[in-house]
């Protein structure tokens, strides 16, 4: 049986394929995004997308319901004014106008829970459609 990570407040618990593929992005480079979604049934947090090194911000972007909630993760890339390659790991809470009022307050209240699991996340952006969390609002976080 999988491993999952109970989220104290909440009830729920983050599978263990969350932080697994969460490492890989962090430590290998091997996904540049994940996409997580909670089951309301299982009360479990599960990946529900990837995307792969050479995937980008817009790919995310496009692989967020419209109607409904998520959490995602990115690993934003970029050279600092001293030339420097760097990498931030930013943690995106996507509650869309549109999605339900039960699922918006389910993933309010675990989104911390879930933070705590993965460790190492640099910035936190909260987004209602997407202009919130465009990508030129990533590049003036990350400076």
């Amino acid at each position: 049986m999988a491993m999952a990570f109970k989220m104290a407040t909440t009830g729920m618990w983050v599978t263990d394929e969350c932080k697994k593929s969460y490492m890989e992005m962090k430590w290998k480079k091997v996904h540049r995004f994940i996409v997580f979604k909670i089951d309301e049934g299982s009360k479990l947090v599960t990946v529900d997308k990837v995307g792969g090194p050479g995937q980008g911000y817009d790919d995310l972007a496009a692989s967020l319901p419209k109607d409904d909630c998520r959490y995602a993760v990115f690993d934003f890339d970029f050279v600092t004014v001293d030339n420097c390659r760097k990498s931030k790991i930013f943690f995106i809470a996507w509650a869309p106008t549109a999605s339900r009022i039960r699922a918006k307050i389910l993933y309010a209240t675990s989104k911390d829970g879930l933070r705590r699991v993965l460790d190492g996340i640099s910035y936190e952006v909260q987004a209602t459609d997407p202009t919130e969390m465009g990508i030129d609002l990533i590049r003036d976080t990350a400076k």
